[in-house]
């Protein structure tokens, strides 16, 4: 048997010899070689790769519109909404997208493959509901069509508060509606010591540098965390986040902020709301917003006093200084430190960007070298406290980004830190014993999450299209 397969082998070499010597071998090869990549490619389409989507009427560079089949459970996570809504077909096309730099609404909607009268339609519909000034790149917008590609439902999410719905109704035009948005409440708090700033202290529980802005703005007109910190201070905070699809969308009230001072001075602050208004007290019912803020800026670095006799930095002369410098980082607000109506808003020599405001009573301040205006703040405008004016800069003759703050009263310049104002309002009769009533409910809320910085009241809530949720 051995002696046959080796017969049969010699046969094949000398076969396979002929052939390849012969003229036929390069015809055959070729043939192998396309029947190889046919089979190989028939191995790799379509069954195992997904269908390529059709291209869609619009400029390749804008690939952030993603056409999704018609099956509601293929719908992305990062849509406006989630799940098949009731009213749309059993077929649909499903067009999420975000508004591109440059975008107009128009151009959302062409990407959407709405039809040039329904795009007209969408438009005309939402006037007057969402202002179309407010639109802002990243913005998300989702498509509905029908079988047909005819328009069943248009949503533009500008914020997590602020979804806008366009659908169709039964004699087949267009209606338009601010949707209600379910949020997550949380409720917690923190604590810490201070051992360099306030900033520092709050870093270790990852919350935003802006909580820490809102909780000395609590204290401003008592409390001047530019000069009066010290190591060993500490401070405790019950404070709200608000969610939406498990995302960390801003903050909601302070709710109880103390300051405890390394001197055994501690400063305790309620949030709570009159019929009239909503601030913070102290335990005794006083408002803690004074006429006037201790600092436009509330976290930041004195770097030049109120004195009558300074070396200026860059012109090397002793002259007055009547402000206070306040260092920060470039570009932070500066608020209005009370009330009152812009009288100048300019260049003004080596003050660079300079604000005035006059607050009455003969009350007048200043913020210089400013980086720039608030978008649309011009002379004459009625600003309120803590409304922000402009950002921290180094214009004029500046060394380095600082506001330079001053304050006259009556044409003379005096010092803005050793000014004494009296509490906006003292809660009295009723209001009071409401005050005490709800001082008493957020320190149970505060005790009991003191047990452990896991320790969270959440609740879930529904924002009306009507109603004002103010956030962080």
């Amino acid at each position: 048997m051995i002696h046959n397969f080796k017969n049969h082998l010699h046969s094949l070499r000398i076969t396979l010899k002929f052939f390849v010597n012969s003229t036929h071998f390069p015809t055959v090869a070729v043939a192998v070689t396309v029947v190889t990549a046919a089979l190989l490619f028939a191995n790799i389409t379509p069954a195992s790769l997904p269908d390529r989507p059709e291209p869609l009427a619009y400029s390749p560079e804008l690939p952030a519109v993603t056409v999704v089949p018609p099956a509601p459970a293929l719908r992305p996570t990062t849509a406006p909404t989630t799940g098949k809504d009731a009213g749309w077909p059993e077929d649909y096309t499903l067009i999420d997208g975000q508004l591109q730099s440059g975008d107009s609404l128009n151009d959302t909607l062409r990407r959407g493959q709405l039809t040039t009268d329904d795009r007209r339609a969408v438009i005309d519909a939402l006037a007057g509901l969402l202002d179309f000034r407010s639109l802002r790149p990243g913005d998300r917008f989702q498509v509905v069509l029908d079988e047909h590609k005819e328009l069943v439902e248009y949503r533009y999410q500008s914020g997590p508060l602020e979804t806008y719905r366009v659908y169709r109704q039964a004699d087949h035009r267009l209606q338009a509606e601010k949707m209600a948005v379910q949020l997550t409440r949380r409720t917690k708090q923190i604590s810490g010591r201070i051992d360099s700033s306030l900033l520092a202290a709050f870093r270790p529980h990852g919350e935003k540098p802006r909580l820490a802005y809102a909780f000395a703005e609590i204290f401003a007109s008592r409390f001047d965390f530019n000069v009066e910190i010290r190591r060993g201070d500490s401070y405790e905070l019950v404070f709200e986040k608000y969610y939406h699809d498990e995302q960390f969308v801003g903050y909601g009230r302070l709710l109880k902020a103390t300051y405890r001072r390394a001197n055994g001075e501690v400063l305790t602050a309620f949030h709570y709301e009159t019929k009239n208004t909503a601030s913070h007290f102290d335990p005794e019912g006083r408002e803690l917003g004074a006429s006037f803020l201790r600092s436009p800026v509330p976290v930041a670095r004195v770097t030049s006093g109120f004195t009558y006799a300074r070396r200026h930095p860059i012109l090397d002369q002793t002259r007055p200084h009547l402000a206070v410098d306040l260092a920060a980082p470039r570009g932070t607000p500066v608020m209005a430190s009370a009330d009152g109506r812009v009288v100048f808003r300019r260049r003004d020599g080596g003050n660079g960007n300079m604000v005035t405001i006059d607050h009455g009573n003969g009350y007048r301040s200043s913020y210089a070298h400013l980086n720039r205006f608030r978008k649309g703040l011009q002379v004459g405008d009625r600003v309120q406290q803590k409304d922000i004016i402009g950002y921290i800069g180094a214009t004029g003759l500046a060394t380095g980004p600082h506001v330079c703050y001053r304050i006259q009263k009556n044409g003379r310049y005096v010092d803005p830190m050793g000014l004494e104002f009296k509490p906006r309002s003292v809660l009295e009769g009723a209001e009071l014993a409401a005050f005490r009533q709800h001082r008493q409910e957020i320190t149970q809320l505060a005790a009991e999450l003191a047990d452990g910085p896991r320790v969270v009241k959440s609740r879930e809530i529904t924002v009306e299209p009507d109603q004002r949720l103010t956030m962080l």
